[in-house]
């Protein structure tokens, strides 16, 4: 029978700053890595005014953005899939997403050009950003928003190996020598014109998120272990931390990766800005694949099947998953990670992918360009 659970834990990481204390901080995330696969992150090291200054940062990107100047930032002018999305172009679950969307990542060059085999080379590059004049200190914000956040990152990467018996330097080999390039959004979500999916159940890809939820509207829900949505409403001052399906991969299933949603706002609008931690380009997860104490693999047996309004079956043993051609993500059992992320990608912009990596996009689209993409 699962383990089930009925509330989002929190988890205060100024434990870990002290040795009297820093083992009942691991002990509460091994509970949260092995049960709920969603946790509240407090005390975090993030500065506050930082936060305040991006979560300010989200509604003005929507509301005084000139359209002309939205448009020249489309992410389909970047074949690194970074800049403005527009409102409904996504589609989770064969509904339309309610939301529009900025994307952005670490600050690096142009790390390989057009015709670089493999071509998932490109997907590390710059991003888009809007005229400073017109949203003055955005983008030096967000550049040292993301800088921070995924320091943090990485600090619970080695908390999570210790949490789960690893060596502290488990996770090194997903660490690429110039660095990883993660990701982040800024994301809206107006009242829904046509449904109330601000964006539909799904898993996220890489290793951990941390979401800053930007605004008081509730709507994120996290799916539990017998299949009930459970509310997971803005905290400030935390992060909203979730497993992804890499990490769920390479632990063998150990650490859970957790379905989750979003309903749109009744009144006003919701924003939120996830953060992506990204995995180095040319690791194959399945061939990664992490050996775990016997006591790790023994949690993740008694924690029984688990519901899912995206996959029923997602956690049978790791071996079924990675063969399973269903489901989501069960590329990394054979594919490089920057190709997986490549294919996804593709598959949620699909312009994007028919203007920058056409030889791929017509294997997936063999019929041309859909009316939308598909989101995870």
């Amino acid at each position: 029978m699962a383990t089930n659970f009925s509330s989002v834990p929190m988890l205060d990481y100024s434990l870990v700053s002290a040795a009297s204390t820093r083992a009942a901080f691991v002990c509460s995330l091994q509970s949260a890595l092995t049960t709920t696969g969603f946790f509240y992150l407090t005390s975090h090291p993030v500065p506050a005014e930082l936060v305040a200054s991006v979560a300010a940062y989200a509604p003005r990107f929507f509301a005084e953005l000139p359209e002309e100047e939205k448009q020249r930032i489309r992410m389909v002018e970047s074949p690194h899939f970074f800049g403005y999305t527009g409102f409904g172009t996504e589609w989770t679950k064969g509904r339309v997403d309610q939301r529009e969307q900025f994307d952005f990542g670490t600050e690096c060059e142009e790390r390989a050009g057009e015709g670089v085999v493999p071509a998932y080379k490109r997907l590390w590059g710059p991003s888009q950003w809007p005229e400073e004049g017109l949203l003055p200190g955005f983008r030096t914000t967000l550049a040292s928003y993301i800088a921070q956040v995924s320091q943090l990152g990485d600090e619970l990467m080695v908390l999570v190996a210790e949490a789960l018996g690893l060596p502290a330097d488990a996770f090194s080999k997903f660490t690429e020598e110039r660095g990883n390039v993660h990701r982040g959004k800024i994301i809206k979500y107006p009242v829904g014109a046509d449904s109330d999916q601000g964006v539909g159940p799904h898993f996220d890809g890489g290793f951990l998120t941390l979401l800053l939820q930007a605004s008081e509207h509730r709507g994120l829900q996290v799916q539990n272990l017998g299949g009930e949505w459970i509310d997971a409403p803005p905290v400030p001052g935390t992060f909203v931390v979730n497993i992804g399906k890499a990490l769920e991969a390479v632990t063998q299933g150990v650490a859970i990766a957790t379905s989750h949603r979003v309903l749109s706002p009744a009144s006003g609008a919701r924003y939120s800005i996830p953060f992506f931690q990204m995995i180095a380009q040319d690791v194959v997860i399945g061939k990664s694949v992490l050996a775990m104490p016997v006591e790790m693999l023994a949690l993740r047996d008694a924690r029984g099947k688990v519901a899912s309004d995206c996959e029923p079956s997602y956690h049978v043993l790791w071996r079924v998953l990675m063969k399973r051609a269903a489901v989501n993500y069960a590329e990394y059992g054979e594919l490089a990670a920057g190709q997986v992320m490549l294919i996804g990608r593709i598959k949620s912009h699909p312009d994007v992918g028919q203007r920058h990596y056409p030889q791929l996009f017509h294997q997936l689209f063999p019929d041309g360009l859909p009316a939308h993409g598909s989101a995870y």
